[in-house]
Formats: C-alpha cells, sequence, structure tokens
C-alpha cells in the first residue's frame, strides 16, 4: 500500500533531526502523466487559494468579459492571495469601478493585511482597513464579475449551487479531468466554496494552464492571460515578503507560483524553460501538518526546482530566505539548519529529467 505522507524537510539541532515535516510532492505534464511524486499523487486534498488561477479561467474565457477589458494587472489580482498592501487595494478599486461594484458587495469579511507595513500603519490608526485588503478580494471581485456576466445574484454568488459557481466548478472539473460532481466540497476561510481534488489531476491542471495547447482556442487563449498575467506581476499575486512572489521574480517568464493554506503550494513551470521544446509541468505539494510556519513548502519546491536546472547561483540570491538555511537563536548564533529530507534528496537524484516514473 502507497504511503500518503512521506518525509520532505528536516529541521536538525546539533546532529540530531529535531523535527520533520511529512507531505506529498507530485509532478505532471499537461496530460497528467506523472513525472515525478514522493508520497501519495492521488491524494485526495483541499487546494484551498491555490486553485484561483483555475477559478478564474470561467469569467476570462467568457467572451462576455471582453467588455470590461481586463488589465493584466487585474487579472492577477483575480490569481491572487494579495498582501492588502496600497498597491494591491489601488488596482481593485479600479476594477470595482470597472465592474460596477463596491467592496460593499464582497462576502469575504476583513482581515489584517499580511503586509507587515500595512498592518502596523491600521494597528496605529495611520491606515484604514476594509475588505479590499482581504486576502482573497480579486477572487471574489472575479466571481462577482461572472455573476453579473450570467444575469445571476449578486447576493447569492458564493452558493455552491448557483450559476456562477456551479460554472467554475465545472471549469475547474474540466481542467482537472476529474468530475465536478466527484469533489469533496467544503467552505473556505473566505466563504467561497473550496474543493478537494487528487494532487495529481491538480498538477496535471496547472501544467494545462502553462501549456494549453490540448485545449479549444477560446479556453487556451484564456489560459495564457492568466499565466502571463501572473508572471508579469508578481508583487500583486502575493507580495512583499512572500515565496510566490519571490519565485516568480527569480524565474521570470518560467514559472507561475500560487500558495494554499493549510501546507499547499502550486507551481505550474511553462514550456521549454528547463531546455528547448521541454514541457510544461505542474507541481502540488501538500505538508501534512499545514506548514504553519511557512518554512516547508518552499525547501521542498526550490530543491525540486534547482534539480530542473531552473534555479542556478545566478537567481538564487533572490531565494536565500526560502532555500536550504541555518536556524540562529536570539543571540544570532547558528544551532541547527533546516534541509530536505534524506527521503527528497535521494528521490530526486534518482529523477533522470525527461523520464516520468
Amino acid at each position: 500500500m502507497r504511503d500518503i505522507f512521506e518525509s520532505l524537510v528536516e529541521v536538525t539541532r546539533g546532529h540530531i533531526i529535531e523535527a520533520t515535516h511529512f507531505g506529498s510532492v507530485v509532478v505532471c505534464n499537461n496530460h497528467g502523466e506523472i513525472l515525478f511524486n514522493l508520497g501519495d499523487p492521488e491524494l485526495i486534498t483541499y487546494m484551498r487559494s491555490t486553485a484561483k488561477p483555475l477559478q478564474v479561467l470561467a469569467l476570462i474565457e467568457d467572451p462576455a468579459s471582453q467588455a470590461f477589458q481586463f488589465s493584466d494587472e487585474e487579472i492577477a489580482i483575480m490569481c491572487a492571495s494579495h498582501s492588502g498592501a496600497d498597491r494591491h487595494v489601488a488596482v481593485l478599486e479600479v476594477l470595482q469601478k470597472k465592474l460596477g461594484i463596491s467592496q460593499n458587495d464582497l462576502q469575504c469579511g476583513m482581515h489584517l493585511p499580511f503586509d507587515r507595513i500595512t498592518s502596523n500603519q491600521i494597528i496605529r490608526g495611520e491606515a484604514q482597513n476594509s475588505s479590499l485588503r482581504h486576502n482573497c478580494s480579486g477572487k471574489h471581485s472575479g466571481m462577482l464579475a461572472l455573476a453579473g456576466i450570467l444575469e445571476a445574484s449578486k447576493e447569492n454568488y458564493l452558493d455552491p449551487k448557483s450559476p456562477t459557481q456551479q460554472l467554475i466548478l465545472q471549469t475547474c472539473g474540466e481542467m482537472f479531468d476529474y468530475p465536478a460532481t466527484q469533489f469533496e466540497m467544503g467552505v473556505d476561510g473566505c466563504s467561497a466554496p473550496v474543493f478537494a481534488v487528487p494532487m495529481r489531476n491538480a498538477a496535471r491542471a496547472y501544467a494545462l494552464l502553462c501549456q494549453p495547447d490540448p485545449l479549444y482556442e477560446q479556453r487556451a487563449s484564456a489560459c495564457q492571460r492568466i499565466t502571463h498575467a501572473m508572471m508579469i506581476h508578481p508583487f500583486l499575486v502575493a507580495g512583499a515578503e512572500r515565496f510566490d512572489t519571490a519565485l516568480m521574480e527569480a524565474l521570470p517568464g518560467k514559472v507561475i507560483a500560487k500558495t494554499g493554506a493549510e501546507g499547499y503550494f502550486g507551481v505550474g513551470v511553462m514550456p521549454n524553460a528547463i531546455y528547448p521544446h521541454s514541457p510544461a509541468m505542474g507541481i502540488m505539494v501538500k505538508i501534512s501538518d499545514g506548514d504553519p510556519k511557512d518554512r516547508a513548502r518552499s525547501i521542498v519546491l526550490v530543491n525540486l526546482l534547482r534539480h530542473l536546472g531552473l534555479i542556478t547561483q545566478e537567481n538564487n540570491t533572490l531565494l536565500t530566505d526560502y532555500d536550504n538555511r541555518s536556524i540562529t537563536n536570539w543571540r544570532n548564533i547558528a544551532v541547527g539548519e533546516i534541509r530536505p529530507s534524506a527521503q527528497l534528496r535521494q528521490a530526486l537524484n534518482s529523477w533522470k529529467i525527461g523520464e516520468s516514473t
């Protein structure tokens, strides 16, 4: 019987492994063929916000959306789990004016921004908080835009049975090659429907986003618009001190990256990014403990992308905060390190690029 989770990341103190992060990682091409995995590639788990670039697809591919003339910035923010900085809010204000909606229409709620500077300003009373600073406000704005196109109710746009959500689920299911009727459904932190699908299918969908050749023209064009927007506006997808943004900035035009809650993370590798005519790849990582300190997923992905030849000495300097690194105490004395596990290192060393498992 296949193990669901394997050791992926080790945390040492002295010569002892003090903590281990277990999880699953799978890499697929756009046909769903597994190129690499450690842990169960068929694990059914919630994608959380990693699904956002797929959830916006139903809107972008609808011919009626052309009337909005969405900018690349606006598409990026609709894919985002943004940090709520002023730049994010400025893009959202323009988008909402274009859509004829306001922050009062959003049903995502409100939280302090992820951006440290902005959050501190709000706490000190130097800036205002609003639902526009919620990390999911772009996704919700996109869902309201789709509701308007469908002439569906904007009051119940989050109802899983609404025309808006049904179309989103159907479109995602087609990208996953996994029927929406089989999705395990839940409610996300922002109150939107959230679905669980096998990691293999999720990886396939990201690869298909990056290389949509098998799709019909209208959908393929929408996929290209989404990946292009994310890659040229990485700050809008996340923000300062965020791994999604740092990875896309370090590998411009080569990857899309999107985090999800509770230890999920997705990366799409563009075709030709590794070598001439190399295929697109979708990479999904799930850390079983939820990765509460946001330290395990990046270790897995940086080492995997380094094995693919995408991370080199030249661009690695942009990712030092997310790579294998020393652990220091309050006096800045090195006491251990965080690194890929022996199992992950061995599995990567055994993976010959261009071969499937």
